[in-house]
């Protein structure tokens, strides 16, 4: 089975990983059908743990890569061409930039939030649609992030392997869990039943076999991009971290406690990367 995936093309991996990170979102939303009601103690920690994740993943699984990819291209062009950070901070700043205009166009709305203090085009759609397309704004990064990280190896250089790609996704799975529950039982908690929370709470892991196709196939076919990509899936994440996944996780009241979950979280993602990458 190893043999037969690596021989597979870097878009039909990044689809697979995130078939896996989008089946882990359902599994965390269907935790509806068995629990009545998830303690937001718990919740906040999870939501911790995915801010550790993503943080580690931005630096270990594409930032750490995409200045190696430089370095390693100056070396190639006799010195000649941008420094080694360039692409990292251009692509970074730009990560952050996108989905900053996704933040302040897309309609959303936070955990725990009233439907006054929903985020981007004012729009009469139900609070459930709003719950889920906040999610949803996580997972557009993480999907991204998957499928430039099989893109990136596919293209045969040393600081990019399959192996780190599947660490990634591997990661971003694990801190989906707690993004399905995040949508699903807010949901029920709302009197939607246990099926339509669930299908609500798994359709937010819907968007990243798609974004991760796109950022695969743009890389594998744009090859002298990829610093730049990865650098651009990192600042996606970390704006994401920064704007909407560490505020939620303090807002309930158990700040100590979602902090030590991000700890966790950070280091977790940081063994997979060593380990396995």
């Amino acid at each position: 089975m190893k043999e037969a995936f690596l021989q597979l093309g870097p878009i039909y991996q990044a689809l697979i990983g995130t078939l896996f990170t989008w089946f882990m979102t359902a599994l965390g939303a269907a935790v509806v059908f068995t629990a009545k009601e998830v303690s937001r103690k718990i919740l906040d920690v999870m939501l911790g743990f995915a801010a550790g994740v993503m943080i580690a993943a931005s630096y270990w699984s594409l930032l750490a890569p995409a200045i190696e990819m430089s370095e390693n291209m100056l070396k190639l062009n006799g010195g000649n061409g941008v420094p080694p950070w360039f692409p990292a901070a251009i692509g970074f700043m730009a990560g952050g930039i996108f989905l900053r205009l996704v933040d302040m166009y897309m309609p959303h709305l936070h955990l725990g939030l009233e439907m006054s203090e929903a985020e981007g085009i004012k729009t009469s759609w139900h609070r459930s649609i709003l719950l889920v397309l906040a999610i949803t704004l996580h997972n557009i990064p993480e999907g991204l992030a998957v499928g430039v990280a099989f893109g990136a190896a596919a293209a045969g250089l040393p600081s990019a392997t399959v192996a780190g790609a599947v660490a990634l996704a591997i990661g971003i799975g694990i801190q989906n869990f707690p993004e399905g529950l995040a949508v699903s039982v807010p949901l029920k908690r709302e009197g939607l039943s246990n099926w339509k929370a669930f299908m609500y709470g798994q359709l937010s892991g819907a968007v990243e076999p798609v974004a991760a196709v796109i950022g695969a196939f743009s890389v594998y076919f744009a090859q002298s991009m990829l610093p730049y990509a990865l650098a651009f899936a990192a600042g996606a994440m970390i704006f994401v971290v920064v704007e909407e996944v560490i505020p939620e996780s303090q807002s309930g009241g158990h700040g100590d406690l979602a902090t030590m979950g991000t700890m966790l979280g950070f280091t977790v993602m940081m063994i997979l990367d060593v380990a396995l990458g």
